[in-house]
């Protein structure tokens, strides 16, 4: 087992440009942006100097809100060499959310992409602070955002704006002595990332990483992946969230890999990117996956270069992993389960795992991380085999939620175990099933329904391409089974062949009182399935958003 890395993630960079210093770090296949480690270590030097110049310094929070640019990786480098706090934001966030992180997180500057899809991110800055347009360079006094000093726009150049490629020209203000000074300061166990929570349980949660975190994280998850300098991993996973920031650049970093980043995700340019730059591995959650497969092109791609990747986010579908596997190449795949609070990996199948391990289980508890299952209700330990609350302690923990000490306190208990909210069981090998979330079982006449047991036996019908089972009110029983379907194009199947289906081979309480087909699932920025927004479209659709009977939101 290795030891823990007790280094800083700019410190970390400089060891392995040293190390690699001709060797690619990163390249974009839709723009022309390439460098080597020795190249990409440069620029950010440049960067984190230039930042001192502008007036910023450790412990600061400054927010990053765009997709994937190579501005981003290098803000990342940046702001942690010289210690201060990047605050990641969600993609998918709109004015409110984006003033509420910024207003929460107490933000001192924002760094921006002209837009996000079908949102114009420089137009809702100036509509939330209209100040920016009279005001000087870095003196900005927004109403709404008192902590809000400067904005900087990755694209274009406006007034009252900084535009990314003025910053290294502040770094003349910054003498050696100061800078290297400025990096001494900064200690592993400081916080440097700040990831918000989904906010399904209300507003957003900022999660409080310190380089120790997520260096050992990024560095552990590399080992599983058996990464060397000669991978190259396609990334088409938001940098946001820590599959990006952690599962892909910092397990790619630690190891002298290859970053071969996407703007966003299609299909289309993972297949792309994959083929022509000759990918060893590559991230996503099962949908992407999904898609990818079910792509018209798919067969037209090369994917013999692959090896191995991430399959994480959600259960993966036992048809889909196999076609991944015999399809795309990647016979060693693995599976990670983690949340960011846990910087984010807890567990991980290895590369030799078996194809039942993969499907069945999300591995066995990293290196030097501790694991247990608990009865939620009495925290007592439980045995093997039975299941119950996953708990973790470790390195890997996350310092808090920033300026949210009761909220802290109710996620990690006075032993520091982080109570992770999900049902799991371990078996006598020590291998880890997710079996649901506690708040989304649902109890229908005093049976408990686990939907991710109806969901996996529905990935076998041949006619499915995937499904979620979500709970409603019911007077009757008090909650009920509603199935979200997603079938193949051009299949007949019906709801009640689902029903039947479900009846011939699992127990009554099981079958689904409602089924309703769909396109597609919503998801959060990072491909995560929005069950809670299931639920509010089930509850409408059934006319019950008011109801409650014996039903409880869990959410």
């Amino acid at each position: 087992m290795k030891e823990l890395l007790n280094i800083t993630i700019g410190k970390m960079l400089e060891q392995v440009a040293r190390k690699y210093p001709t060797r690619p770090a990163v390249k974009y296949i839709e723009m022309n942006f390439s460098r080597t480690y020795y190249e990409f270590n440069k620029e950010v030097d440049e960067y984190a100097r230039g930042l001192l110049g502008m007036g910023l310094k450790k412990g600061d929070h400054v927010a990053v809100w765009a997709t994937n640019y190579p501005e981003w990786l290098v803000l990342m480098f940046a702001t942690a060499r010289v210690g201060i706090i990047l605050v990641t934001v969600n993609t998918n966030y709109k004015e409110s959310e984006l003033e509420y992180i910024l207003y929460q997180s107490d933000s001192k500057a924002l760094f921006i992409c002209d837009g996000i899809k079908d949102i114009d991110c420089e137009k809702i800055i100036f509509n939330l602070c209209p100040e920016i347009k009279t005001c000087e360079l870095g003196k900005l006094k927004s109403h709404k955002l008192p902590m809000l000093k400067m904005v900087i726009s990755f694209d274009n150049w406006y007034k009252g704006l900084y535009n990314w490629t003025q910053i290294p020209s502040y770094g003349v203000l910054i003498d050696n002595k100061s800078y290297k000074e400025s990096q001494k300061k900064v200690k592993p166990d400081d916080v440097i990332n700040m990831q918000y929570t989904s906010g399904t349980t209300g507003f957003p949660k900022g999660v409080m990483l310190t380089h120790y975190n997520l260096v050992n994280n990024g560095m552990a998850i590399g080992d599983c992946m058996k990464f060397t300098y000669r991978d190259r991993l396609c990334i088409p996973v938001p940098f946001f969230h820590c599959f990006g920031m952690v599962l892909a650049v910092l397990a790619s970093v630690t190891h002298g890999a290859t970053m071969i980043p996407l703007l966003w995700y299609t299909p289309m340019k993972v297949m792309h990117a994959i083929e022509y730059e000759r990918c060893t591995a590559v991230h996503g959650v099962p949908t992407m996956f999904i898609k990818i497969l079910e792509h018209r092109d798919f067969s037209k791609y090369d994917f013999s270069s692959l090896r191995t990747g991430i399959m994480a986010g959600s259960p993966c579908p036992p048809e889909i992993m196999q076609r991944v596997i015999e399809k795309m190449n990647m016979k060693e795949i693995t599976i990670t389960y983690g949340q960011t609070e846990a910087s984010p990996a807890c567990t991980m199948t290895t590369t030799e795992d078996p194809f039942d391990l993969k499907v069945n289980s999300v591995g066995k508890q990293i290196p030097h991380i501790e694991t247990k299952i608990v009865d939620p209700e009495t925290n007592v330990d439980l045995p093997n085999g039975t299941p119950g609350e996953l708990l973790v302690r470790g390195y890997n923990i996350m310092k808090g939620y920033y300026k949210m000490p009761e909220a802290t306190a109710a996620a990690i208990d006075k032993d520091g175990w982080l109570h992770t909210g999900d049902l799991a069981v371990r078996d006598n090998n020590g291998y880890y099933k997710i079996t649901g979330r506690i708040k989304d079982m649902i109890i229908r006449g005093g049976e408990n329904i686990f939907p991710k047991e109806i969901e996996d036996f529905l990935y076998s019908h041949p006619d499915i391409v995937d499904s979620q089972v979500v709970a409603v009110p019911s007077q009757k029983y008090g909650e009920e089974a509603y199935a979200f379907v997603i079938k193949r194009q051009n299949s007949k199947l019906t709801a009640e062949d689902i029903k039947k289906y479900i009846a011939d081979n699992m127990a009554r309480h099981k079958i689904p009182s409602y089924i309703e087909f769909i396109d597609e699932f919503p998801t959060t920025g990072s491909g995560k399935i929005q069950k809670f927004k299931l639920r509010e479209m089930a509850r409408k659709t059934l006319g019950r958003e008011n109801d409650s009977f014996k039903f409880v939101d869990k959410d």
